[in-house]
């Protein structure tokens, strides 16, 4: 079985070459079925290699074996995480793919082909950095990824903030990067070793008693900002509101739905695989940097989430807070925070692909995604709506959907101080996406209106006047945009009471960490009750909102941070030298005992 894991970043992307090879020979239905049946059969792929994982897979690519103990090849891993991630990815690219169906304005003539090209090239790179096990092709897939991204938030080239909105993208996810791979030579140059498994074992052999060196820190920080750039962590965030503001909306899903997830997704297993060792960085140093980095993401993207009007930054910046919320549970290093963080994530997945799924039905109905225009206008998309809302709920955390479950797991992992933060991010973002379900599909309290010195800071973030991603606005909502949306919730539904499911995450996960122990996954009263504490608070901070929207008005201290994300990327690009620094501070005692 081993050797069909390079058929996981091989068939999406040969499926790409076909397409734009013959996509000119092809009359579009037929351009778009062949794209998703290339992203079913790997979705296939992946679920079918699932079950035999343990042992993990292990293929050295053309033949090329370690000789003498050093290796030279590419080596993939397909272990439960590694194979989850790849069969999420292709689950959610076909999701994606089905919703698009026929969805843009028809492409010029003979390029058919070209968007479900794009998408089966980004779903191999990011196939391929699931599966890497050598951190230099784990670099080529992301950066095949990102590039193949830039590319599709770009895509409506004709508007200049789709291509603002890009270049920012690529500009800070370029440096970042960079950063990475200066970090990769920095290890070869240490172990000769690109392999993780091998890396670790020359840091191990170098360090001998004496620990982790300046050249090992700066390895790790150099990695992990790579890392945390495309995970959108705190102080890296800034690419990824303006990027959803202008992506299409089946891109978004995925941006939000994994790409962001990969981030930290790479983040435990460079850690779990590279630096977690005697050479590597001591728990306790990681621990700090990563639950540090991962409250500040978590407050500052629930606040930011809550003070949006524009529905499509409002959900990216609440994909920021759990962003926080997945490396808080990363960063304590416990196999029980890691079975959660797995559980989240894959709930989260289908909440926030459904939630991007219905603001694009407002986008091709109404020509508008801004909260303060839409009030009322979508009365008559009853099950939309009523789509939304159960979103907002479930992004709570409301039991028992897969993200309830990820969260209590989380929470009781983490303990009493950092299950604050979990409560407060989750109800603050449920709440805000509440909050326009109310306004938006029932109409409900005063419309808002704008206040004063609001009009000038939001006339380009409000989302008010965008252009539908059709030919011409919906009349009505076509069958495929209602029906993926809802099929994503009740995936999401599913990982939380599908019986034995999350037993099966939690011992995958378990068997690749490295902590040695396995832990009990499943639902607990004090879990129940904090899922159930923060969606009530949610509701609430919702009703308030819609009815009293005077009393939750933005605060002066609140202004200066929706002021930083300023849309220029030197601004962006200088923050994320802030966080290289912040990370490198965070990390340095390690080095200093």
């Amino acid at each position: 079985m081993h050797r069909l894991l390079p058929l996981l970043p091989a068939v999406p992307l040969l499926g790409a070459g076909l397409l734009v090879a013959g996509g000119r020979h092809l009359p579009r239905p037929v351009a778009e079925a062949f794209g998703c049946l290339a992203a079913a059969t790997t979705a296939a792929l992946a679920i079918v290699l699932l079950p035999h994982s343990s042992p993990a897979l292990v293929e050295w690519v053309g033949g090329w074996f370690p000789k003498g103990g050093e290796s030279v090849g590419i080596v993939l891993i397909g272990d439960g995480p590694s194979l989850g991630m790849a069969a999420l990815v292709s689950l959610l690219t076909l999701a994606a793919l089905a919703y698009s169906w026929h969805y843009f304005d028809e492409p010029p003539r003979g390029h058919a082909g070209t968007f479900p090209a794009l998408i089966l090239l980004f779903q191999g790179g990011m196939c391929g950095f699931a599966v890497a096990g050598d951190l230099f092709n784990a670099f080529v897939f992301f950066e095949l990824m990102s590039a193949v991204a830039y590319a599709l938030t770009g895509y409506r080239i004709d508007e200049a903030k789709a291509v603002q909105g890009a270049l920012s993208f690529a500009l800070v996810n370029s440096l970042g990067a960079y950063f990475m791979l200066m970090g990769i030579a920095l290890l070869y140059a240490r172990t000769g070793e690109l392999a993780m498994a091998k890396i670790a074992e020359g840091l191990n052999a170098a360090a001998g008693h004496h620990g982790p060196d300046a050249l090992t820190l700066t390895a790790f920080v150099l990695v992990l900002t790579g890392l945390l750039v495309k995970s959108a962590a705190v102080p890296f965030q800034f690419w990824l509101p303006d990027a959803h503001a202008v992506a299409p909306t089946p891109v978004c899903m995925l941006l939000s739905g994994v790409m962001v997830e990969l981030g930290v997704y790479g983040v435990w297993r460079v850690y779990g695989t590279v630096f977690s060792g005697p050479g590597g960085l001591p728990a306790a140093d990681v621990t700090r940097t990563l639950v540090v980095l991962g409250v500040l993401t978590g407050a500052v993207g629930a606040v930011m989430c809550w003070y949006q009007r524009h529905i499509k930054r409002l959900l990216a910046f609440s994909t920021i807070a759990h962003t926080g919320l997945f490396l808080i549970a990363v960063g304590v290093l416990k196999a029980e925070a890691d079975d959660g963080a797995a559980l989240y994530i894959l709930g989260h997945a289908g909440v926030k692909a459904a939630l991007f799924a219905c603001a694009g039905i407002l986008l091709d109905r109404y020509g508008t995604v801004d909260e303060f225009s839409l009030h009322g206008r979508a009365r008559h998309l009853r099950g939309v709506g009523a789509t939304f809302a159960v979103a907002g709920l479930a992004l709570a955390g409301l039991p028992p959907f897969g993200t309830g479950l990820g969260k209590a797991v989380s929470e009781e992992a983490v303990g009493a101080p950092l299950t604050v933060v979990y409560v407060a991010a989750s109800a603050l973002t449920g709440a805000a996406v509440l909050r326009v379900a109310a306004r938006v599909f029932l109409g409900f309290g005063p419309r808002p209106e704008e206040r004063e010195g609001e009009e000038r800071e939001e006339d380009k973030t409000s989302g008010a006047d965008e252009e539908p991603e059709t030919r011409q606005r919906l009349v009505r909502v076509p069958r495929t945009m209602g029906t993926v949306p809802a099929v994503l919730l009740a995936a999401a539904l599913a990982v939380g009471v599908v019986p034995g499911f999350a037993g099966l995450v939690g011992h995958a996960v378990d068997e690749a960490g490295t902590w040695g122990v396995f832990s009990s996954v499943h639902w607990t009263a004090t879990g129940v009750l904090l899922d159930l504490l923060s969606t009530l608070l949610a509701v609430g901070l919702a009703l308030v909102a819609v009815t009293r929207p005077g009393l939750l008005s933005a605060p002066e201290w609140a202004l200066p941070l929706r002021r930083l994300q300023s849309g220029h990327v030197g601004d962006y690009v200088a923050w994320l030298l802030v966080g290289t620094t912040l990370l490198g501070a965070l990390a340095l005692p390690a080095v200093l005992r």
